[in-house]
């Protein structure tokens, strides 16, 4: 599956609704993948990694959360097309340290029609 997530913005999957308060925004430069995300528990969070010529994708993601504790981990990404042609990733992740817990989360990408809270890059 060729698949390029420059530019793509996702949102956690919870009861099928979309809350476009919490979201991710995707780049990618050939196989080198980096994001930013903010809402829900997070406050600000990024991540790193590749993309795997199969469109999966592992990285390492760091945030702060709502309560000022500083929070890594680890994240294998599976994709999955719906039928719209948007991309569903299901995601094995792992926090580590203090926060210490791991589990499986879905996210989906948003349409473009449907507004995103603006994740701010840099300052």
């Amino acid at each position: 599956m060729t698949l390029n997530y420059d530019g793509k913005r996702f949102h956690p999957v919870e009861d099928s609704s979309a809350d476009p308060s919490r979201v991710a925004v995707y780049h990618q430069d050939g196989d080198l993948l980096w994001g930013e995300f903010l809402g829900g528990k997070a406050r600000r969070g990024a991540l790193t990694g590749t993309v795997n010529a199969d469109g999966t994708l592992e990285f390492a993601y760091c945030m702060v959360n709502e309560d000022g504790d500083v929070i890594s981990g680890h994240c294998a990404s599976t994709p999955h097309l719906l039928d719209d042609g948007r991309v569903r990733l299901e995601e094995v992740w792992e926090r580590y340290g203090a926060h210490e817990s791991s589990g499986v989360s879905v996210i989906e990408e948003l349409p473009a029609e449907i507004p995103a809270q603006t994740v701010r890059t840099g300052s």
